[in-house]
């Protein structure tokens, strides 16, 4: 089962919605608020979810973190320090291995703008989630946290992936070499080898940069249609 987001006494609308957004971005839609500061509904978070709206209309309010985790069989409290509660600690990646093979709801606790869990939040939960973070700036928004936790749990859920785009088969050698040929001949007439005991040098390592990109045939043929361009733009010159 998806876990449940539980927004602990939230502050800002926006965030509200910015939480959302990063939820169904990972497939996570069941929303739970306890005692926003502001109420709910809150008419910030509409525009800070950018379409997320299935997760705001569906979010349900809780007086308390205890009602708002009665029915889950896991809860997860996540905060940058233990605050001395001995409970077992682990990573978001870990506690998305832990969500997936386990029975029964679980629930994901994240605390307000400024400070984070109160220690009796913490309390609650059976396990602490902790992100790897800098030491001397832990600063992480609501919406970050969220979307830290929710990508870790996405990775075990079968989401869909970006439908791929098929790339063009990569040319053959002798379209290539073509293709470096005519630029060869076109430096050569233009004195650009210079001075002569450096040429070999040189086009080594003209070969060697031209070699490296996975060139398809419509991208060779677009080249030479503009070494073709410049080279007749040349002669016309010359004329």
């Amino acid at each position: 089962m998806n876990p449940v987001i539980v927004l602990v006494r939230p502050q800002l609308g926006e965030n509200i919605g910015k939480a959302a957004r990063a939820m169904l971005n990972f497939g996570l839609t069941e929303m739970r608020l306890v005692a926003p500061r502001d109420g709910w509904p809150n008419p910030s978070a509409g525009p800070a979810a950018s379409g997320a709206d299935v997760v705001l209309e569906n979010a349900r309010v809780f007086e308390s973190v205890a009602d708002a985790v009665a029915d889950c069989a896991h809860v997860y409290a996540t905060t940058v320090r233990k605050r001395g509660v001995t409970k077992p600690v682990v990573t978001p990646e870990e506690a998305a291995r832990a969500i997936h093979s386990e029975v029964g709801r679980s629930a994901i606790l994240f605390g307000p703008e400024r400070s984070g869990l109160e220690t009796d939040d913490v309390a609650l939960a059976r396990t602490i989630v902790t992100v790897p973070i800098n030491p001397e700036f832990g600063s992480l928004n609501l919406a970050q946290a969220v979307i830290l936790v929710a990508y870790e749990w996405s990775k075990g859920a079968a989401l869909e992936s970006p439908p791929a785009v098929d790339l063009d088969p990569p040319a053959p050698q002798e379209e290539l070499d073509g293709m470096i040929g005519q630029l060869d001949a076109m430096l050569e007439e233009s004195g650009y080898y210079f001075p002569p005991d450096r040429v070999p040098s040189t086009r080594r390592t003209l070969r060697t940069l031209l070699t490296k990109p996975r060139w398809s045939s419509q991208e060779l043929r677009t080249l030479r249609g503009v070494l073709s361009a410049l080279e007749g733009k040349k002669r016309h010159r010359g004329g």
